[in-house]
C-alpha cells in the first residue's frame, strides 16, 4: 500500500478559510490522513469543521482548551497519531513516509502536494519541501525562498538595501531579490505556511522547538535540518495560495511581538556564540528597535 501522507493544520479563528483549506486537501488525489488541531478558537471554526468533515474516517479534529501555540500544538498532533508519531500504514524508518505541516488559510492548487512528493522522491538527501507561495492573482509572495537570516542578512532586508543585491553580492538580504527557479531547487528554506516533510527526519530534528509561540519556528526546523546534513527543496510546479494574516488578525500586536521574539530566539539559539558580546546586544536591540519603529504602522492598520 502507498504511503499515507500525515496532514497537520493548526487552526486558530480561521473561519471559512479552514474549510476551503481541507477542500483543497481532498481535490489533490493522494493519500492522506488529516489531523486538525484547534487552539481555542472563538469563531465557531472547530465546530463547523467537525460537522463537515468530523465524520470522515481519515479526519481527526483536536480541540485544546487553551492556546498553546502554534509549535507545541503541531507537536502534540504529531504525538498523537500512533507510536512515536507515525501512524499505522508506516515506519520510523520509512523514508517515503510524509507528514504536511499546512496553514489554515492556506489552499492547495491542483496538482501541488503529488509535486512535493514527488521531489522528495526524486531528492533522496533531502528532509523539506515547499511550494511557490501566492496570492489571489498569482502573485509571489515574499518568504517563498528565503536564506537564513544573519545580522547583516536581516539589517539590509529592514533597511531596504536588499534592493542593490541584484548589482552587489553584498546587499543580499533574507529574501531571494532574483526571479525564482522554474525548476527543483535546494534552498536555505522556504515558506513554512506549507512544508512536506519526512517523517523519519522530522523525529531525527526533534520536531518543532516549542520555546516560539508564532513566528520562526519554521526557520528553526530547517536550520535543524540543515546542521544535519539535509536540505531543503523548493518545488516551482506546486503551488499554494496563502490569505495570509486570517488567524492572526484578531491579536495583532501579540502575533507583532511574538514576531520579534522568534527572531531574538532564532539568533540566540544558533547564531550569538559567534559574535562578541557587544554585537550579540546590539543585535539583539536591533530586534526590538525594529519592533518599536514598526508597532506604529502596524496600529495604523488596524
Amino acid at each position: 500500500m502507498k504511503p499515507e501522507i500525515e496532514v497537520i493544520i493548526v487552526n486558530f479563528n480561521a473561519g471559512d478559510a479552514l474549510c476551503r483549506c481541507v477542500e483543497s486537501l481532498f481535490s489533490q488525489d493522494e493519500p492522506i490522513r488529516l489531523t486538525v488541531i484547534d487552539n481555542a478558537s472563538s469563531d465557531g471554526s472547530e465546530n463547523e469543521i467537525r460537522r463537515r468533515f468530523g465524520h470522515f474516517e481519515n479526519v481527526s479534529v483536536l480541540g485544546n482548551d487553551t492556546n498553546q501555540g502554534f509549535a507545541r500544538a503541531i507537536n502534540s498532533a504529531f504525538h498523537s497519531l500512533g507510536p512515536d508519531g507515525v501512524g499505522p500504514l508506516q515506519e520510523t524508518n520509512d523514508s517515503r513516509a510524509y507528514l504536511l505541516i499546512l496553514n489554515p488559510d492556506c489552499e492547495m492548487l491542483p496538482g501541488s502536494l503529488n509535486a512535493l512528493k514527488c521531489a522528495l522522491d526524486e531528492w533522496p538527501e533531502a528532509a523539506l519541501a515547499g511550494p511557490v507561495v501566492v496570492d489571489r492573482n498569482g502573485r509571489t509572495l515574499r518568504g517563498t525562498l528565503r536564506r537564513f537570516p544573519d545580522p547583516w542578512r536581516s539589517f539590509v532586508t529592514f533597511t531596504g538595501l536588499w534592493r542593490l543585491g541584484q548589482w552587489f553580492s553584498l546587499f543580499r538580504g533574507v529574501e531571494m531579490s532574483s526571479a525564482l527557479p522554474d525548476v527543483v531547487t535546494a534552498a536555505d528554506a522556504v515558506s513554512g505556511a506549507c512544508m512536506l516533510l519526512r517523517i523519519p527526519a522530522f523525529q531525527e530534528a526533534g520536531c518543532m522547538d516549542e520555546g516560539y509561540g508564532l513566528h520562526c519556528e519554521d526557520l528553526d526546523l530547517m536550520y535543524r535540518l540543515h546542521q544535519q546534513g539535509r536540505q531543503c527543496l523548493l518545488v516551482p510546479a506546486a503551488r499554494v495560495f496563502h490569505h495570509q494574516g486570517v488567524s492572526s488578525r484578531s491579536r495583532p500586536m501579540w502575533v507583532h511581538w511574538q514576531k520579534h521574539r522568534g527572531m531574538q530566539r532564532f539568533f540566540v539559539k544558533f547564531q550569538s556564540g559567534g559574535y562578541p558580546f557587544a554585537i550579540r546586544w546590539l543585535v539583539i536591540a536591533g530586534i526590538w528597535i525594529r519592533f518599536a519603529l514598526t508597532l506604529p504602522m502596524l496600529l495604523f492598520r488596524k
